[in-house]
This record gives structure tokens, sequence and C-alpha cells, in this order.
């Protein structure tokens, strides 16, 4: 396994392990996934060691510094040990972990999860997929993100010892013998495609970005047990599963603006509350407190509810307004992957001079040989969704470039 060190060099203050977890210290692990990491996880859990910052090993020294710098942890552990730094702000009160997020085009903000909330959330996962005693969870996702982090956290709950794989290998997942797995489309999608039998697992958690009906309709007809689900780093992960909250957790739409209506269409911003909510945001109570309050937490995310399920439409700021009309992307791209030549497809909106922003088709064909056109996939738009929503643009690619959470890279699509 690789390990790197990266604590910047003016911020060292002294070599060797610290004695004792301390209370309300943060400690940022540079682990690969692996049996270190996950012990390190479970004591963090319990309360037996200290709050944990999971950092990439393969993260940039700059970006690796930038996030030492914005998140203050007391001390950073490497393969070569553990290493006190200067600067340190302690944790809010029982603090398991920190999850670094917007860190590739900002300052990274922390988000801070409580015992509680975790352990919340992933026994209302394990009542949700009915796991039985002794289950094994497959954690093939990045641990530095929240959806690798919990399948960790799920098998500490469930008291059983994950298979960890440090990459995802479509030929490696299906032989581990695991009941229970979780996944972002992509890596579905190159599982089909390698002729993986998918139902060899109990549960597949499929989340970080939406899923084609195509993907599911074709992991389902393979004898996949397919759930879908929302959330993000603030709840814990996933705290919707196929439409339907978790036990304990509340879902409300409100009007894009504090105090506003939900508009008649019936699209909201979707608002979260419940066990699994973060605490806050590390040292930015500002940011805290425009985001949540002691109940709710106000996403980013525009919702419906289609017969009491809710349906994510995309983000807040994903709405693109063209000629006076506003658009929500993601219902362009629910309905264009359902085109029988489209693959994936992410829908974006690009600056242009007449329209102010033009809806833009990013998508993988089926066929590269037999792609589909403009004109076929406007049609399509129109013949569901008023005209506006129809793409002016279509861009061709051969995969949708995606961010290490496996969330489409949005600002490289929206360059072009």
């Amino acid at each position: 396994m690789e390990n790197s060190s990266a604590a910047p060099a003016t911020r060292d203050t002294a070599a060797g392990a610290p004695s004792g977890a301390g209370h309300g210290e943060l400690h940022a692990v540079v682990l690969a996934t692996g049996p270190e990491l996950y012990a390190a996880v479970a004591d963090a859990l319990t309360g037996d060691g200290p709050a944990l910052l999971p950092i990439d090993p393969a993260l940039p020294e700059a970006r690796r510094a930038a996030l030492l710098d914005a998140l203050r942890p007391h001390a950073i552990r490497t393969a070569d040990g553990v290493r006190r730094l200067s600067g340190a702000a302690p944790v809010m009160k029982d603090t398991a972990l920190v999850i670094a997020t917007s860190g590739s085009t900002g300052t990274p903000k922390g988000v801070e999860l409580s015992r509680h909330a975790l352990t919340a959330s992933a026994r209302a996962t394990l009542d949700r997929i009915s796991a039985a005693p002794g289950d094994r969870w497959l954690c093939c996702l990045p641990t530095s993100h929240i959806a690798g982090l919990q399948v960790l956290t799920r098998s500490v709950v469930a008291g059983t010892e994950p298979v960890l794989h440090e990459r995802f290998d479509p030929a490696a997942v299906t032989a581990t013998g695991a009941a229970h797995v979780s996944m972002v489309p992509t890596q579905l999608r190159r599982l089909l495609d390698q002729g993986a039998d998918p139902s060899v697992f109990a549960t597949i958690v499929l989340g970080g970005a939406p899923a084609s009906p195509g993907l599911l309709e074709e992991a389902r007809a393979a004898g996949a047990r397919v759930v879908t689900t929302y959330g993000m780093s603030e709840t814990c992960g996933g705290c919707v599963y196929d439409g339907v909250p978790l036990d304990g957790v509340r879902v409300e739409l409100r009007g894009l603006e504090p105090g506003a209506p939900v508009p008649a269409d019936g699209v909201g911003r979707i608002v979260l509350g419940g066990p699994a909510l973060f605490t806050g945001y590390r040292l930015d109570p500002d940011l805290t407190a425009a985001t949540r309050d002691a109940d709710w937490f106000r996403t980013s995310d525009l919702g419906r509810f289609d017969g009491g399920r809710l349906r994510v439409l995309g983000r807040v700021d994903d709405v693109i307004n063209t000629g006076g009309e506003k658009v929500v992307a993601g219902e362009v791209a629910r309905v264009l992957s359902g085109h029988p030549a489209v693959a994936d497809v992410v829908v974006v909106g690009r600056e242009d001079r007449e329209w102010g922003q033009r809806v833009t088709a990013v998508v993988v064909p089926c066929d590269p040989a037999a792609p589909p056109t403009l004109a076929g996939l406007r049609a399509h738009v129109r013949d569901r969704l008023p005209a506006a929503a129809a793409p002016r643009e279509l861009d061709l690619v051969p995969e949708i470039p995606l961010l290490p959470s496996g969330k489409p890279d949005r600002t490289a699509l929206i360059r072009g």
C-alpha cells in the first residue's frame, strides 16, 4: 500500500506518536484503505481514539497543505507514524469524523460528524436493507469521502470485518464473498460491461450521482438488488433510499429563498432533518448558521415528490437560465438518459451571447459509430418537457469526467 507524509514543514512541531487520544483532538490520517485505517475509524467511533480527518494519499502536496492549513488538525498520521502540528483547534463535542469537501475549486470546508450521527445513519441503513447478522461489507470506494467511510462505519456497527479494496476492480469485487457493497453508477456500469454477476451481492447501495433508468433496468435484469440513495457528507451519506427517507430522517421541500413558498410546479429546495445531520462546518460558524438550525439542513438540491417518493432533480445552482426561462439541468438529464442511443449524460449550462446560457447535453453514446443527433435529442426532450429544456448543444464524449468522489466534474463539463 502506498502511504505518504505531507505535513507542511512550517507546521511540524515534534516527531513521534502523541500519548493518549486527546479530548477534542483531530488527527489527519493519510492512509490507504486497509486494516490500519479501519481500526482508526473504529476507535474514533467508540471514543477510544481522536476524531479523524481522512485524506487521500494521492492528493497533491499543495492541496494537502491547503487542507491542513484550513482545517487545523492537531496531528498527521501516515505510514511513517504520527507528527504533531502547530496551530490546531479542537473539534466540536462528540465529533468522530471531519469530511473535507469542495476542496478542488476553493478553500476546503470540513463537515464535522458526531459518533451519534454516524452510528444512527449506519443502523438505519442496516435496518432498511435487512442486513443479516454476520453480513460483511465490501469497501471499494475512496475512504477520504463519506460513502467509503460509511461502509467502514456500518461494519463497526454491525460487528463485522469489512472486505477492503484499495481500488475498484470489476473482476475482483464479485469474488469477495461480501454480502453488501456501496458503488457509484460508473462502477456499476463497468461491472456490467465486464460481464460480472451483480447478483452475488445481497444489496448494491448505489449513490454519489444519479443513475440512469437504463442502467438500473439492466442491473436488475441481471439479478442485482440495487438500492438508489440520496445524501451528502452533511447527512452522513445516503439518507433517502429509493426515494423514501431512512427511519428518523425527515424531508421537506421549501422555497429557494428562506421563507419563500414552494413554486406552483412543486419543485422546491430539499431540506433534511433527523439524527444523521452534521454538527457544523469546522471553524465556520457563519456557514453553519446559514445552512442549518437545530432541526434542519438546507441543502443545495432541488426536488419534488412523485407518488410520495422524493425525486432529486439537481442542484439549485445547476438551474440554467436560458432566454429568461429556468431549466432544471438534472430533469433534462433524466429525460435524455431514457433515449435509446444515450449510455450516459450530464446536462450543463454554458455561456451564450444570445441566450445567456445554452442547455448543453454532454453525452456518452451507446454506439460511438451511431451516436444520437442533436435534432433527435431535442425532439425527445420536447415531447416530455417545456421547449426551453431542449438542448441547444450536443457534446459527444467517450466518458464523463469524474471527481474522486465519483460525481461528474461539472466545472470541467461547463468549460467544455
